[in-house]
């Protein structure tokens, strides 16, 4: 069955209700000492307050997360029974990389518009400062006999054996590499902007705009709406975003030093920073949102998700979701109002830019004579995004969801389209609606 025929059949589109998130801030910083089940979990509190919605009307949390917790890695029911959303608020958990939280929000419109449930909560969250660090695989499989049976002086003494040199036996920290390439992705990137010719003047450019742009939108109190203050362990409350440079600037930018290639282009001004943070998004049936008295701000014409080759462009994948979930709504990438593309790094948003612009790309991975289309820097990423703001892998898609329909609604523009880069060569995209 379609989606469509689904929808007919049952009550009405998903729509976004509201959306609310915790400040973002740079890892291993204030939010060091909340795990990433806690920022869901106020998250998901302050979401349920400013609608004023009775915490008996959830069905289900649908949550995405990258850095998943060993011990318990259904982090969405963690939520829902640390919010207090009762035993029968069924929780499941996902994992598409940089878009998992936009991954859990189109499962969850989707199993709403399959009438599978009336009111869900979907978004993500992820604590870098809290990942895990694990022993070396030889050390587990030298002690798990001891710890599975009962162990004589000997067998302990022969698993030492297995050990050394002990220097080989120290955890080790957690490092960030495509397990297919072995490349980190500001590797990948730096290789992506020496094929597609970005320069470091042009990401630089890029970045103080996304700053600018999200100090903007902080000063004029758009995200006020959307913030949730995080309470920590010492009672201290972190109320605003901790990683926007209102005060940066090219100067500033140029003086950085390349992080990922002695002589590449890639810096710490002009990468996403390793961030904590959650974000929620309440979605229910149009049937219940008029039966509450909500009113809805948009709902969803199309999603779409992909993968590419992770040898060859790690992070293009925007530039072919984008275009099928344009496809899919009937619409041109000139009839969008608003674009917001997730910016890991500005060589990559660049690169998506480009190639949305190339015919020669659209003849080669699309199909297509000519091009998707080139995008006015007016309409992209009006209010920042992930270079300014941070990016909490599993939070970014819920953010930017939250972000785009609360600007629908606001401006009374129609339409918006997303797109998100994802480790593994996965890309994802949605087009968003204004709900009228």
């Amino acid at each position: 069955m379609s989606r469509s025929e689904n929808i007919r059949q049952n009550r009405g589109r998903a729509v976004v209700i509201r959306g609310a998130r915790t400040p973002f801030v740079r890892a291993f910083g204030d939010l060091t000492r909340v795990d990433t089940i806690a920022l869901g979990a106020t998250a998901v509190r302050g979401l349920l307050e400013k609608v004023g919605l009775s915490y008996k009307v959830v069905d289900g949390i649908v949550w995405g997360g990258v850095i998943l917790p060993s011990a318990s890695p259904n982090v969405a029911r963690e939520i829902a029974l640390d919010v207090g959303l009762g035993a029968a608020c069924e929780g499941m958990t996902v994992t598409r990389a940089c878009a998992s939280g936009l991954q859990a929000i189109t499962l969850a419109a989707a199993a709403i518009e399959r009438g599978e449930a009336d009111v869900l909560i979907a978004g993500g969250s992820d604590s870098t400062s809290n990942a895990e660090i694990k022993l070396p695989q030889r050390v587990v499989h030298a002690l798990a006999p001891l710890a599975l049976g009962k162990p004589t002086p000997a067998d302990v003494l022969g698993a030492l054996a297995q050990l050394a040199p002990f220097t080989d036996v120290f955890p080790r920290a957690p490092k960030i590499a495509e397990r297919s390439t072995g490349e980190v992705m500001g590797e990948s990137a730096e290789r992506m902007a020496r094929r597609n010719e970005i320069s470091r003047e042009a990401q630089d450019a890029f970045a103080l705009t996304s700053h600018k742009r999200a100090a903007q939108a902080i000063a004029d109190g758009l995200f006020d709406d959307e913030v949730v203050p995080v309470r920590l362990p010492d009672g201290r409350e972190i109320r605003v975003d901790g990683l926007v440079r209102a005060d940066t600037t090219l100067e500033k930018l140029a003086k950085l030093r390349p992080v990922f290639a002695k002589d590449g282009t890639l810096t710490a001004g002009n990468s996403s920073a390793l961030t904590d943070g959650a974000s929620a998004v309440l979605l229910m049936s149009e049937h219940k949102a008029r039966a509450l008295g909500l009113a809805p701000l948009a709902s969803f014409r199309s999603w779409s998700y992909v993968g590419v080759d992770p040898r060859d462009q790690l992070l293009i994948g925007p530039a072919i979701a984008v275009p099928r979930a344009l496809e899919r709504a009937g619409l041109a990438l000139a009839d969008v109002d608003l674009v917001d593309l997730h910016e890991a790094f500005a060589a990559q948003v660049l690169s998506v830019t480009k190639a949305l612009g190339s015919a020669a790309f659209a003849r080669a991975r699309l199909g297509r004579e000519e091009a998707v289309g080139d995008i006015d820097p007016a309409r992209l990423n009006v209010h920042g995004g992930s270079l300014a703001l941070g990016h909490p892998f599993g939070a970014t898609g819920a953010r930017m969801v939250t972000t785009m329909a609360n600007a629908l609604a606001r401006t009374g523009k129609r339409t918006a389209v997303l797109g998100i880069c994802a480790a593994g060569g996965l890309g994802a995209a949605a087009v968003l609606e204004r709900f009228e």
